[in-house]
């Protein structure tokens, strides 16, 4: 349920509202928006008859049912978009975010080197693999903490903030320390105890939708770290699995208009994984641009024939700086910026 209060209503009132949510059993998550205030009542959907009785509480406007299976994440609890701070950066606002760097963090030198020319390039956030969940067990597994103490000094050396992923709950923890946004990858999309565990690290979560994830279940996923009380998903659209081989995977444009349709969360796309192929990232982070995303996400590395995971779809430096050129014109036709 949504209990929407009146215009003005006070930080006691509203603390009186959340009580009688939570005496009924229920978690309430308070969201702010720019007109008023709403109050998201969480919880078992056989008793939720019960909070209309919040109708007779004098600050209280409306008790209105969430009709979506999403709760938290769905634009009838908060109409404005979602807009998430991280050290400097809005990812959200107007500005198009670009995380970029390379696919696995191989080196102190690659990452070091990766992250002062994607920076140099205009590139907002940096990204890189210290945990790499890899189809084969005989394939780079990545350099675990070491890498993320490598992220970290990149981080000192050229201020953008960091996002890596985390594959364990019990690994939670170390990568918090070192990154500023935790990736949740494709493959863990419905791991729900890891969710859980994201949630209570309170540090932004990116949320990639699994190869053959529906986008309601993307959002239930979205929902579990929201329900956690981490009001920060960044949503990233990666490319789902389809009868076509030509790609690695089939970018799912589609999803990007329904999904700002149908959540506030911002959503960012990752054209490397998408389509798997160097010479395609361009053309489709400008699509995605264009269709509406927040951010790009793309894979950066100066010598891909060289790079121990998913070189094929790795832009070289020179490329990436175009590629940044080419999304300013792109991002102000539609009246955003990079």
């Amino acid at each position: 349920m949504i209990i929407v209060l009146k215009a003005g209503a006070s930080d006691a009132e509203v603390d009186h509202v959340c009580r009688r949510i939570e005496a009924m059993g229920y978690r309430a998550h308070t969201i702010r928006g720019e007109l008023r205030t709403v109050v998201g009542a969480v919880g078992d959907d056989r008793g939720k008859e019960r909070l209309r009785s919040l109708e007779s509480v004098e600050c209280v406007e409306a008790v209105t049912p969430i009709l979506q299976p999403f709760k938290l994440a769905s634009r009838e609890v908060r109409r404005e978009n979602t807009r998430i701070p991280v050290d400097g950066v809005v990812i959200g606002g107007e500005q198009i975010v670009v995380m970029a760097g390379p696919c696995s963090v191989e080196s102190r030198d690659q990452v070091l080197e990766i992250a002062a020319k994607v920076k140099s390039s205009g590139a907002h956030v940096l990204r890189g693999g210290a945990f790499k969940p890899r189809t084969s067990p005989y394939s780079f597994q990545g350099l675990e903490e070491e890498g993320l103490k490598y992220l970290a000094e990149a981080r000192r050396e050229t201020g953008l903030p960091v996002v890596t992923e985390v594959m364990e709950p019990e690994k939670v923890e170390v990568v918090a320390e070192h990154a500023d946004i935790l990736q949740i990858g494709a493959r863990n999309v419905q791991n729900y105890s890891l969710l859980r565990r994201v949630a209570e690290a309170r540090k932004p979560v990116l949320l990639k939708r699994g190869m053959s994830t529906t986008i309601q279940e993307w959002l239930l996923s979205a929902e579990y770290v929201l329900a956690g009380g981490n009001p920060h998903v960044i949503l990233c659209e990666r490319g789902i699995r389809t009868f076509e081989t030509t790609t690695r995977f089939t970018l799912d444009l589609n999803a990007i208009p329904v999904v700002k349709k149908l959540t506030h969360l911002p959503v960012v796309v990752d054209p490397s994984h998408g389509t798997g192929h160097w010479e395609y990232v361009e053309s489709l982070a400008m699509a995605g641009v264009a269709a509406g995303a927040d951010g790009l996400i793309i894979e950066v590395h100066p010598r891909p024939e060289e790079a121990l995971s998913d070189g094929p779809q790795s832009l070289k430096p020179d490329r990436f700086a175009t590629l940044m050129t080419r999304l300013a014109r792109v991002a102000a036709a539609v009246d955003r910026s990079v």
